[in-house]
């Protein structure tokens, strides 16, 4: 299917994509987790879901299919209706599957029903963590045997039995090891005290460096030439406006929705009339900003319209 690969690229990037009169996938966050029962541990991921009332064209899927073919926005949009006109008539006998993203079927209430692949972990803060398996610790079972075996043959010690397993070579060794532990005392004992003088008099040695560096004088007498940097910045005064709000918190909550749909939105301000301006995005090309605009007229917001700034 032709729409499986682009709906799976924007996964990585946006928490929805919407498939124009069809629906939409959202991913949500889970952190990681552990099943007791199988002993495996799964790392962080995003959980996809899909809403059947998401079915308005935001534009995101058309203008990233438009840009990766190369073709125009019109028939991106046709290759849309086309694939969606195709999932719906499988979905009248059989279930649509969606590589790397899961399968639809339809159940007896004519209601779509979703199943998520888990075989891509779309968050891309936990790529190349796989889940894996640990056999658990069976820390009782081997103290059982443990006390099983000391019930069998017991160990029982005596003054008797401690006698016999005493070879007399093992005395004459230990008094050799008492001997040697006296002398190596009195050897470190020596180390040590020479360690401390070898510290003193390098100590001493640091000190006298230290005074001569700061009795000496430093002159720079060829210091480097200055460095001027001539920079232009590029200034965007073309601004496709989505919106003036009397409130900012409206005009915050505007851009936060631009920017989750793909958009490079900002607020530009408040305008003469004390509105906060918020715009689709901005251009210092004015070809490209009306390109945009003509775009954003016919399948966005037919509102829509372009400021211009003179600086």
């Amino acid at each position: 299917m032709i729409l499986d690969n682009y709906i799976s690229d924007l996964l990585y990037r946006y928490e929805c994509v919407i498939v124009p009169d069809f629906g939409g996938f959202i991913t949500n966050e889970t952190s990681a987790k552990v099943n007791h029962f199988t002993s495996t541990f799964y790392p962080p991921k995003k959980q996809i879901t899909f809403n059947s009332h998401l079915k308005n064209n935001d534009g995101l899927l058309a203008n990233y299919i438009a840009s990766v073919e190369k073709i125009p926005f019109s028939d991106a949009v046709s290759k849309i209706e086309k694939e969606v006109q195709s999932w719906k008539q499988t979905l009248v006998s059989e279930s649509v599957e969606i590589s790397k993203i899961g399968s639809l079927s339809l159940n007896k209430d004519e209601k779509l029903l979703f199943e998520p692949s888990t075989t891509v972990n779309y968050l891309t803060s936990s790529f190349g963590l796989n889940s894996f398996s640990s056999p658990a610790i069976k820390r009782l079972e081997y103290a059982e045997k443990v006390r099983q075996l000391e019930t069998v043959a017991p160990i029982i010690h005596t003054e008797e039995t401690a006698r016999r397993k005493t070879p007399l070579f093992l005395k004459y060794a230990a008094t050799a090891a008492i001997l040697f532990a006296v002398g190596s005392f009195g050897w470190n004992e020596y180390n040590k005290n020479q360690y401390q003088n070898q510290l003193l008099a390098e100590q001493q040695q640091q000190d006298n460096v230290e005074q001569k560096i700061q009795q000496a004088t430093f002159v720079i007498t060829n210091p480097l030439p200055a460095i001027t940097l001539n920079i232009t910045k590029e200034s965007k005064n073309y601004h496709v406006i989505a919106g003036a709000f009397r409130e900012s918190q409206n005009a915050e909550k505007k851009v936060a929705q631009l920017i989750k749909k793909g958009y490079d939105a900002q607020i530009l301000g408040v305008n003469k009339w004390n509105l906060t301006q918020v715009s689709y995005g901005s251009f210092a090309d004015k070809h490209a900003a009306l390109k945009n605009l003509r775009i954003i007229k016919r399948t966005v917001a037919s509102e829509a319209w372009l400021l211009v700034q003179e600086f």
